[in-house]
């Protein structure tokens, strides 16, 4: 096994202490164990995926625009420089990073909100429990076991919250709900730098498709300081190598904030191991006071101009008519599901009933892509469109 623990610290998770995976196997020879997750799900077919999965614009409105796929690369590239920087296991972290999203719907959000009142009847649905389910069940490509049968620390950080009584059907990865416990510093990092890449990209993309622009950006200090900055140095630069200097030295900000932060707390809670991390009374990876808080303005920001703006709004309605449409239609109708579907939704429902029925409908549609989910719903509603 290739391990990299000695240059680790002793909190760090490894893969000589790792709590192994559901289904036994034997060692890999020339990977640490973290690799061969990482490796796993960059192979899956919902990894793939992720390429034609809206990020916030829906990908046939633009080439340029951010998708589930790059947006998961970026979160891993943060991670990574944020685990090396406090000496833990940068493998892990990238594992996490680009498996967070591969449960999540086409259409972003939207698409979750909307499966999700679909589902409601039905034990309701969210991404971070459906990217568990399919690393754990529903990819299909090895012989011996269902899903990619990845370790412990790896679902762990995979599933960022949880609700109790979910927790209670989930079996080791639900147990720190219920115990109130914390994730690995890995799987911590993994959340942060989620939200610092969806923050900072979100707002170049908004400025690219012009629901943004830059004097409404300096209300947010943030912003506002490195604006300033890049342009009293550079002040004959031009409007799309200003957003990208602005943005990068925001990244650069925030994340300098944090790996200092983070160094400060888990220096002063001093953890023996990554047992002890997990029963810290909190999270050891945070930003400082100043920084969340400027962090969240821009987060208000984005949710008020962005999230908000009529353009994605109206996305937010195809979306929700395109999903409700499907679900209520397969779920009515399985026999119109694909084969393999349908023999899914039939095997769910003699095992959970009409639950197990829907999951199986919720699975077919979280898996398709913002394209798929059109195509099928004008297969099914356009008498023009052939089936």
């Amino acid at each position: 096994m290739n391990s990299d623990a000695t240059n680790l610290a002793a909190w760090a998770a490894t893969d000589e202490k790792s709590r192994g995976r559901r289904y036994t196997e034997a060692p890999p020879t020339f990977r640490g164990e973290f690799q061969r997750d990482r490796d796993r799900i960059i192979h899956s077919t919902a990894f793939r995926r992720l390429v034609y999965k809206t990020q916030v614009f829906v990908n046939h409105e633009g080439d340029l625009y951010r998708t589930r796929l790059t947006h998961s690369i970026e979160v891993a590239q943060i991670a990574r420089t944020i685990a090396r920087a406090l000496q833990l296991n940068e493998t892990l972290c990238e594992a996490i990073c680009l498996a967070h999203d591969l449960g999540h719907t086409p259409f972003g959000h939207a698409g979750q909100d909307a499966l999700n009142e679909c589902m409601k009847s039905y034990g309701g649905f969210e991404h971070n429990l459906q990217s568990l389910r399919v690393v754990d069940e529903l990819e299909e490509r090895y012989a011996a076991f269902p899903g990619l049968n990845l370790t412990f620390e790896t679902r762990e950080g995979i599933l960022k919250h949880c609700s109790l009584n979910n927790a209670r059907q989930l079996g080791d990865v639900g147990e720190r709900f219920l115990k109130r416990e914390q994730p690995s510093l890995e799987a911590q990092i993994a959340n942060l730098a989620d939200e610092i890449a969806y923050n900072n990209h979100d707002l170049d993309d908004g400025l690219r498709a012009g629901l943004l622009t830059i004097d409404e950006l300096r209300e947010v200090p943030v912003f506002r300081r490195q604006h300033d900055v890049v342009l009293a140095t550079y002040p004959e630069v031009s409007d799309r190598r200003l957003i990208h200097e602005v943005v990068r030295r925001m990244i650069n900000y925030v994340v300098t904030d944090l790996i200092e932060t983070s160094a400060a707390a888990i220096g002063e809670a001093a953890p023996a191991d990554v047992d002890a991390v997990r029963q810290h009374s909190g999270s050891l990876i945070q930003f400082s006071d100043p920084v969340r808080t400027e962090h969240l303005e821009l987060k208000r920001h984005l949710r008020d101009h962005v999230y908000r703006h009529y353009r994605v709004l109206r996305m937010t309605n195809k979306a929700n008519t395109v999903i409700s449409g499907l679900f209520e239609t397969f779920f009515k109708r399985p026999e119109l599901l694909p084969t393999e579907h349908f023999e899914s939704a039939r095997d769910l429902e003699s095992q959970a009933g009409e639950a197990g029925r829907a999951r199986a409908v919720a699975d077919y549609i979280a898996g398709m892509t913002d394209r798929y989910a059109i195509t099928e719903y004008e297969r099914l509603f356009d008498p023009a469109k052939r089936s």
